[in-house]
């Protein structure tokens, strides 16, 4: 608690610090605006200076690099749990209102808690030493003795208080800083979609390797084995005409049938440890795209609609007896289709999701997204490619005064 609370305090004094050049750029500006600057530089932080230079910090917050810093002092110092959002080529306006808003936040409480800890922390210790020393303040004259403790209480009382303040202040700033400097609801969109996209090309991966390689793999077992069938068939035939001439000792064709018995068996023992291979690297590399958590499926579209920070129409009717795989597959082309929607539209998003005639019907569309002209490209294209593997149809088209995609699913395979 104790170590807590310091470091708090620490992330408050940093705040405060980084006001520093703005309070005393206002000073300067209210010093000359006045005509007098006498000893104003070292005056205590002014309110009225205060106030009218956080209108300025909030504008520097727009523009400033200070995303990063503020991230790592609010998990550092504040024990704030700020998810990393991805990189972006450029910075978008809404995360730099959130930023700026967060910078203001942190300057303007860590210089309020900075002015009263140089204020409150001296004159605690003032005061306990006054039943010692005695002093004159406040126009008191106060002299050494069991008087004076009532001051040193009062200065104690003050330091506790300001202990209670920055407990809670850290902790504002905590709750604030998960909320403006996590990631915004377009970036977390597009760490969703380029994880989507990491993962479709790991499982591509994974399926050109089965497809290619092992079937090769499999082909070259088959035929070792057969080879081996028939060595043994003819080796037989020649054993009984060998028994039917009387014939005694091996004979150079059986030498050479040895040795062709055993070079086919080498190759079955080797392509058959290929396949064992294979089939380890295959699965790595869907464990790798699948992850330690458990794959998001169709029970998890209220969050999925949640987490997208736009305005969705959900209609989800009774998709509790879609089989896994498909409610796995059916769940990132919707979170494919909704970012689509999202980047290219600007209205409402319309998300349905059925169950009809033994298939899973999925439609996601917007007005306006017909009016921009969805660029396809390699969202729909990866979105084509898990649709055709799971024997299913996609449509990605105007339809209706709207830009629509609509996928069916067969929820039992089909040979």
């Amino acid at each position: 608690m104790i170590v807590r609370v310091a470091r708090r305090w620490a992330c408050l004094i940093l705040g405060g610090a980084l006001l520093m050049p703005f309070m005393m750029a206002g000073v300067i500006v209210a010093g000359v605006a006045g005509g007098d600057l006498q000893s104003d530089l070292l005056l205590p932080v002014q309110f009225g200076v205060f106030v009218a230079v956080l209108p300025v910090v909030a504008v520097f917050g727009l523009f400033l690099p200070v995303r990063a810093l503020e991230v790592n002092a609010a998990q550092g110092l504040l024990g704030a749990r700020v998810p990393t959002p991805a990189r972006q080529a450029r910075r978008t306006w809404a995360e730099r209102r959130r930023t700026s808003a967060w910078f203001t936040l942190h300057l303007a409480i860590g210089g309020l808690v900075s002015g009263f800890t140089l204020a409150i922390i001296p004159f605690t210790v003032w005061t306990l030493a006054l039943p010692f020393r005695g002093d004159a303040m406040f126009g008191f004259t106060i002299t050494p003795g069991p008087a004076a403790l009532t001051w040193s209480l009062g200065g104690v009382g003050m330091l506790v208080a300001l202990v209670f303040v920055v407990a809670g202040a850290g902790a504002l700033l905590a709750r604030a800083a998960t909320a403006l400097l996590g990631p915004t609801p377009a970036e977390r969109l597009a760490s969703a979609e380029e994880h989507a996209r990491t993962l479709a090309e790991r499982n591509r991966l994974a399926r050109e390797l089965h497809d290619s390689v092992g079937h090769a793999l499999s082909v070259v077992t088959l035929q070792a084995t057969a080879a081996g069938r028939l060595l043994d068939l003819h080796a037989e035939d020649a054993a009984e005409a060998a028994g039917t001439e009387g014939a005694e000792g091996e004979s150079p064709g059986d030498e050479r049938l040895g040795s062709a018995r055993t070079a086919v068996e080498a190759i079955e023992q080797v392509a058959r440890a290929a396949l064992e291979d294979l089939d380890h690297v295959l699965g790595v590399l869907r464990e790798s795209a699948a992850g330690t958590a458990p794959q998001p499926t169709l029970a998890d579209l209220d969050e999925l609609v949640r987490g997208s920070g736009a305005r969705v129409r959900a209609e989800v009717g009774d998709v509790r007896g879609v089989p896994a795989v498909v409610s796995r597959e059916a769940y990132r082309l919707l979170q494919e289709a909704l970012t689509n929607a999202i980047k290219h539209g600007q209205g409402p998003v319309r998300l349905a999701a059925a169950v009809r005639d033994e298939a899973l019907t999925l439609e996601v569309g917007n007005v306006s997204a017909a009016r921009a002209g969805h660029g396809g490209g390699r969202g729909l294209d990866g979105m084509r490619e898990r649709v055709r593997l799971l024997r299913g149809d996609m449509r990605a088209g105007p339809q209706g005064g709207e830009w629509q995609v609509s996928i069916t699913l067969p929820l039992r395979s089909s040979p």
